[in-house]
């Protein structure tokens, strides 16, 4: 069946054109003005700009982290990212320590095939390295897997310099690319350690972000950027939250250094003083990296505004309130994430495109066509182009809705964002030609499909 998206602009991270679309089959077949097919079913679009579907490129769907599992498994998570005009992600499939690479694979498309409400691909999470793995990374490859994680914080996930350099330097052999958790582990332990010494408790989640310092994440950033600089390979530092973390990436790239940065909207919009709230409320907040001060937040959106950020994505990793109450005692046991799926475009539209720090060209780039060529899913994603996959996001700038735990699909049981009205959200969102989503509520469910790398 032909579709004919008639009288929108559609954006991508280039330009904003009048133009109409003409699918066919979930497929694009043209973009340009005036087009016209007898037998497609006509969609005004009039007034709206037409992104190519948001990819979301950090989630982490049925993660058993903190003895605990995330709330949203990919059944209610692709619905909270389908829901705000997101059409893709990229889940980091992790390998537990002992396992090979093929298992991790394995147990990531239990958790997600048939079970996901939009397209998704797979980063590969790395705890474990040795000759084996390093061998098995090849046919990993080949079937296309090309981006991976690394930790440098977490007794689960852990991998030392040296692993760190003999990683990077395999995916360079191979041609794949590795992003980056950075925060120095040996300071958090030490910091954790003396907040208990010296308060005879870990009950206030105040002293939370004094054991994770920013400076504890730019020293990891220095040190993972010189292992890459001794490899000679690109990197991802991945939700990047502070000022003296950015300034590491900026000396790096002053040296010729190829660096890309993800940040999130939570570093962009929140700050450290959500932990002097009431306990219950302060541990809602607790991620990894913390929430920084309004000063960061300042230099993430000019960095932003001057191209030096390539990606916004979630780090979506819900837990229930309750969950978050194994850390009622101790916060050091509070599982670590915050739920933002549903509403990253949103808030990127509203405080930045509505606000003037970024252009619809830039959201189109940071929340699409950048994920896309990074994680080699481009053109079939991140474009509005002949041959892409017919993903729409049908943009209404003056749509006004307000963010609530209430109406959101994530299972988590609150908001971050709890009351925040918004102008300007994805009123309609087409997955391959299919309506899928409308105003928030999901209209075609169970419909995604994995996804490889396309380029070779």
């Amino acid at each position: 069946m032909k579709q004919l998206f008639q009288g929108g602009t559609v954006v991508s991270a280039a330009s904003c054109r009048k133009a109409d679309i003409l699918t066919e089959n979930g497929t694009i077949l043209a973009v340009g003005s005036s087009l016209s097919a007898e037998d497609a079913e006509v969609i005004d679009v009039t007034g709206k700009y037409l992104f190519p579907g948001f990819i979301d490129a950090h989630t982490h769907m049925d993660l058993d982290v903190s003895d605990t599992v995330t709330a949203d498994g990919f059944d209610t998570g692709t619905k909270a990212e389908l829901s705000g005009g997101t059409t893709c992600i990229v889940d980091f499939a992790t390998q537990n320590k002992g396992e090979s690479l093929a298992c991790a694979l394995k147990n990531w498309h239990q958790k997600a095939d048939g079970k996901a409400s939009c397209d998704y691909a797979f980063h590969l999470a790395l705890s474990d390295w040795n000759a084996d793995i390093s061998a098995e990374l090849e046919g990993v490859i080949k079937a296309g897997i090309r981006s991976f994680k690394l930790y440098t914080v977490y007794d689960a996930m852990v991998v030392s310099d040296r692993e760190i350099y003999e990683i990077l330097s395999r995916l360079k052999e191979l041609g794949g690319i590795a992003g980056i958790h950075c925060e120095n582990k040996g300071i958090i332990d030490a910091r954790l350690s003396r907040v208990l010494q010296e308060k005879k408790d870990r009950r206030s989640v105040a002293d939370y972000p004094f054991t994770r310092p920013a400076l504890a994440e730019a020293e990891a950033v220095s040190r993972v950027l010189k292992i890459a600089a001794c490899v000679d390979t690109p990197v991802v530092i991945v939700h990047l939250s502070s000022k003296e973390g950015y300034e590491e990436v900026l000396r790096a790239r002053e040296k010729g250094q190829t660096v890309y940065v993800e940040t999130c909207p939570q570093y962009l919009l929140l700050d450290e003083s959500r932990y002097v709230k009431e306990a219950q409320q302060a541990r809602k907040y607790m991620i990894a990296p913390p929430l920084r001060k309004k000063a960061d937040q300042e230099v993430l959106w000019k960095a932003l505004a001057e191209g030096q950020i390539q990606t916004v994505c979630t780090d979506h990793c819900s837990f229930t309130a309750q969950q978050k109450e194994a850390g009622k005692d101790d916060f050091a046991k509070t599982p670590c994430g915050m739920p933002g799926a549903e509403e990253r475009p949103g808030l990127m539209y509203h405080y930045g495109v509505r606000s003037g720090k970024l252009t619809l060209e830039q959201m189109c780039a940071y929340l699409s066509e950048n994920q896309a060529k990074l994680y080699q899913l481009y053109p079939k994603k991140g474009a509005l182009e002949p041959g892409s996959d017919a993903d729409i996001a049908v943009w209404d700038p003056d749509a006004e809705w307000e963010l609530s735990a209430k109406t959101q699909q994530s299972a988590a049981d609150y908001c971050p964002f709890e009351g925040t009205k918004l102008k300007g959200r994805a009123v309609k969102v087409y997955l391959r030609g299919m309506l899928a989503a409308e105003n928030g509520e999901i209209k075609k469910e169970y419909e995604g499909r994995y996804l490889t790398a396309v380029n070779e």
